[in-house]
């Protein structure tokens, strides 16, 4: 039985818009958010002072405020989000005493290495196909 408790919504969701991964996982999460659960912020602007931790941590791990001012980050974070627009947050898995730092782990290791990752391949591992520029004109 998954440990995180029904969070109070809105979801404010603080990431980064520079990095395809996030940008494209934000972006089909908006598409699913029939209910109007989720709020984005990009913190990537280097001015960036809003948010519940520094720019730095914000940077470093997606962080969720829900409406009561309890603060998600990393995995338990992603699992709130995906909960709130209806997909599976892996709940019964990830509780798994093996497998929570391991996905813990891996987080950690896509969050520092995030920059790396085509838009094309995080599109797809967001669920959605890039569009397609057939003939030079890419059609979104």
């Amino acid at each position: 039985m998954s440990h995180i408790a029904t969070p109070v919504y809105p979801l404010t969701i603080y990431f980064d818009a520079s990095c395809a991964i996030c940008s494209a996982e934000m972006g089909a999460l908006k598409a699913r958010d029939a209910a109007g659960r989720l709020q984005l912020v990009d913190c990537s602007p280097i001015g960036f002072t809003g948010g519940p931790a520094p720019r730095e941590a914000l940077m470093a791990a997606i962080h969720v405020s829900s409406a009561d001012g309890k603060v998600h980050v990393g995995v338990p974070a992603i699992r709130i989000c995906r909960a709130a627009v209806g997909l599976s947050s892996g709940g019964l898995l990830l509780d798994l005493p093996l497998v929570a730092p391991l996905a813990d782990c891996a987080y950690a290791l896509l969050a520092r290495n995030r920059y790396r990752v085509p838009r094309w391949l995080a599109a797809r591992l967001a669920g959605r196909v890039a569009p397609s520029c057939d003939d030079g004109n890419c059609r979104i």
